[in-house]
């Protein structure tokens, strides 16, 4: 019986290691794989930015060209419609793409906004927005299938990418608060207030002899649609209608806090004349 209880407990020890290294290797691909996607987003960034240097260069080129070329006043007057019209189009289709070059370059540099803290046999930790997120996978019992454990990658993967679009999103509203708390006087901007998911804008201008409080509310698709508002007069005839007006130039996108606010201080805070 004691041999037998010795050999079971020699059995039982084999196998908690195995158990534990096979959880060890796994632990560690799983972090080969993240850093993997992390190293190909990079090659793909640094291949547009390649891109865009090429159509900078041969910009460059261009103009270099017609800078150099004495008779090109000649040629633009003999020219015909068509041609021109072929290039400007060429012209515009250029642009057009090196616009969208940097759009993509953009959006990928903000897609990454995690950071590892911690890695173990037990759980990884990542931390979003300067440690004020913190997000953490518990492993489970090791899966023996390829295909589960491609299963589990492609989850995380996915859910740092959701959290990430989200977090970004975050991160610049924020910026944008701190920008209008610091410097919000050069835009008769008194005071920025936020409650739950409302943010609060007091306007006081001498010159327009008015004071009103705009309210906006926040929603998931910030920036990308208006934000339903609403104003309170306090002093002048600036109200809903004049405001709305206003706010109706102003496209959805980047910054578009800032970009509201500065309109309306130029729309209506300023002198007319």
């Amino acid at each position: 019986m004691k041999s037998f209880g010795a050999e079971l407990n020699k059995m039982k020890s084999y196998f908690i290691k195995e158990s534990k290294i096979l959880a060890h290797n796994e632990k560690e691909a799983l972090y080969s794989k993240l850093l993997q996607s992390a190293q190909e987003q990079y090659e793909k960034l640094q291949s547009r930015i390649a891109n865009i240097d090429e159509l900078l260069e041969e910009a460059e080129s261009c103009l270099a060209d017609l800078e150099a070329d004495s008779e090109w006043e000649e040629c633009e007057t003999d020219c015909s419609d068509d041609e021109m019209e072929e290039e400007d189009s060429e012209s515009r289709k250029l642009e057009e793409e090196l616009g969208s070059l940097k759009a993509q370059e953009k959006e990928l540099l903000s897609f990454t906004e995690w950071e590892i803290s911690e890695w173990s046999e037990r759980q990884a930790v990542f931390n979003f927005l300067h440690d004020s997120i913190e997000l953490t996978v518990v492993f489970g019992t090791p899966v023996g299938k390829l295909q589960n454990w491609q299963t589990s990658v492609s989850r995380i993967r996915k859910v740092l990418h959701d959290v990430s679009l989200v977090v970004s999103r975050c991160r610049i509203l924020g910026e944008e608060i701190q920008f209008l708390e610091r410097w919000g006087g050069k835009y008769n901007l008194l005071k920025t207030d936020i409650v739950d998911t409302n943010v609060k804008l007091l306007f006081s201008s001498s010159t327009a002899s008015a004071k009103f409080e705009l309210t906006l509310s926040l929603s998931s698709s910030y920036p990308s649609s208006s934000l339903p508002f609403t104003v309170e007069k306090k002093i002048g005839k600036i109200g809903r209608e004049e405001i709305s007006a206003v706010l109706s130039e102003v496209p959805a996108g980047y910054h578009y806090l800032r970009r509201m606010v500065s309109s309306i201080h130029q729309s209506l805070l300023q002198d007319p004349r």
